[in-house]
């Protein structure tokens, strides 16, 4: 999808779900994240993750320009535009845009992480860190005793 094709899109779905043009530009940025688009309040553009386009397809696309039309919207309106607003949350159930997008699929492998495992010499506790102790500095909080890392640390 070329960047007309986008602003095209975003001028239609304005239309066809709000009742009211989209003025401003909408565009593809590939430095978003874990976002699937963004309002920008100064310049009233809307930023969207082509990823998002190319892992779930047009319907999430739609879904995701939907919640950022009602950004869109209801800042121009003067009307609460943020996620705690009850003018926004309102505005999302009458054109059935999600709240949240879906997670990429390498953002859901990316959080499983490492943790390591340490366990009290003495008292047998076990310390679940996402970082690496260093064991000898720090010893058990409840006895004192020396901290063991446990079969590699990993769980």
């Amino acid at each position: 999808m070329k960047q007309s094709d986008l602003q095209r899109l975003v001028e239609r779905v304005s239309l066809q779900f709000f009742k009211k043009p989209f003025k401003h530009t909408a565009t593809f940025n590939p430095r978003l994240r874990t976002t699937g688009g963004r309002y920008i309040l100064q310049t009233h553009n809307i930023e969207l993750n082509k990823k998002y386009y190319e892992a779930f397809g047009e319907e999430e696309l739609i879904a995701i320009i939907k919640h950022e039309l009602c950004h869109y919207h209801l800042h121009l309106e003067g009307k609460g535009y943020r996620h705690r607003d009850q003018d926004f949350r309102d505005l999302l159930r009458q054109v059935q845009a999600p709240r949240y997008c879906r997670p990429l699929p390498q953002q859901a492998q990316q959080r499983t992480k490492k943790v390591y495992v340490y366990v009290c010499s003495k008292c047998s506790l076990k310390y679940r860190r996402k970082k690496r102790v260093n064991t000898d500095k720090y010893v058990c909080g409840q006895c004192g005793g020396k901290l063991m890392l446990d079969n590699g640390g990993e769980i």
